[in-house]
């Protein structure tokens, strides 16, 4: 009985100090683990992003081919066949639409024959005057009969002359029933159809030359000034992402009545041929001598007696202060103007409470 009693009292004193020494054990891995893993300070950070100073402003336009000619007859006439379509390409000299000639050939048999007369009539005008110089040389007839006669000639000579510039006249006329292209280009409307009487000069065919194309847009009388001594570049539509310089040609003298905007034409030199004509692009005003700043938060800068810093983090988490030049300030906000890298990320907040020393962690928002 004494030695189950000494038994009991030996185990119970080993299984003490093991449990004592378990806890000692625990308690300094959890120190170790906790040192281990005490998390940075949590910081909110602002990527910094140069920009223009004076903001850009976009415009919706469209893409225009600089020469737009509308092509009509030079003659009057009715319409015998048209020869082209809308998107149809066309070379110099090629026919494009053509009109009845039987009236012009009738008009061009009659300067011939009106030709065919008057050089009869100059002929025996011509006889008649050379027999009367004849005649006064021998004292056979008078001063007034010569001068008659030479009267008739150079009257003969008028009309010869009339009816041989009625005969050119006739047949230009007979050419101009056929209406020929002047330039290689696209056709883009056709307002003609066979059988339709057309006037002298009414629009038949629209063709847009092959080479500059331009995007006209409608600017605010606010930019006209930004627009003429400005960067532009135009981006489409199908392909946002290549942009093309441009350049402006043509402004508008005035404003239009309705909506206050002035058409501006500004060329497209790099347009290949993904820029067609129709489509819709946007063109970018940029301000050429505007300076390259960054807006960040108010509460990222640091002065504490000395020039204004801000403090960056890198991708480790250390924090670096580095002094910047402060274009100027806003109510939330301050404008600088250098001394950090584009895409540089900096603290945000509680910059006065931070230690130059201490590692941070960036997290996208605080919770208390």
């Amino acid at each position: 009985m004494f030695a189950r009693s000494i038994f009991s009292s030996y185990y119970r004193l080993l299984t003490g100090a093991f449990l004592a020494f378990a806890v000692f054990v625990l308690a300094g891995c959890n120190e170790k683990a906790a040192k281990t893993a005490a998390p940075g300070r949590p910081v909110l950070v602002a990527t910094v992003h140069y920009a223009a100073e004076t903001p850009e402003r976009s415009f919706v336009g469209t893409i225009r081919p600089r020469i737009e000619t509308d092509m009509g007859f030079r003659v009057p006439g009715k319409v015998a066949r048209r020869l082209v379509e809308v998107g149809q390409t066309v070379d110099v000299g090629q026919p494009l639409a053509t009109l009845d000639e039987v009236d012009l050939k009738l008009q061009a048999e009659q300067a011939e024959a009106e030709f065919r007369a008057a050089t009869g009539v100059l002929a025996q005008a011509g006889a008649a005057e050379q027999r009367a110089k004849d005649l006064r040389a021998k004292g056979w007839t008078t001063d007034a009969q010569l001068d008659q006669s030479r009267a008739a000639a150079d009257e003969a000579r008028a009309r010869l002359n009339r009816a041989e510039r009625q005969v050119e006249l006739t047949k230009n006329s007979l050419s101009y029933a056929t209406l020929l292209a002047d330039s290689r280009g696209v056709v883009t409307a056709t307002l003609i159809d066979p059988g339709q009487v057309v006037a002298s000069g009414q629009t038949a065919v629209r063709v847009a030359r092959f080479g500059e194309k331009e995007a006209v847009v409608a600017i605010p009388e606010t930019l006209v000034g930004r627009a003429k001594s400005g960067s532009a570049t135009v981006t489409l539509w199908s392909d946002s992402e290549r942009k093309y310089n441009a350049k402006l040609r043509e402004i508008a003298p005035s404003a239009d009545p309705a909506t206050r905007t002035y058409l501006a034409k500004f060329s497209l030199p790099e347009a290949d041929d993904k820029v067609s004509l129709g489509m819709t692009a946007t063109l970018t005003l940029a301000d050429a001598a505007s300076e390259r700043v960054a807006k960040l938060p108010l509460s990222a800068l640091f002065s504490q007696g000395s020039n204004p810093s801000l403090y960056i983090v890198d991708d480790s988490g250390a924090v670096t202060l580095k002094p910047v030049i402060v274009k100027s300030y806003d109510s939330n906000s301050v404008v600088i103007a250098g001394g950090v890298n584009e895409g540089a990320k900096v603290v945000a907040l509680g910059v006065q409470k931070l230690d130059p020393a201490q590692k941070v962690r960036v997290v996208s928002s605080l919770s208390f």
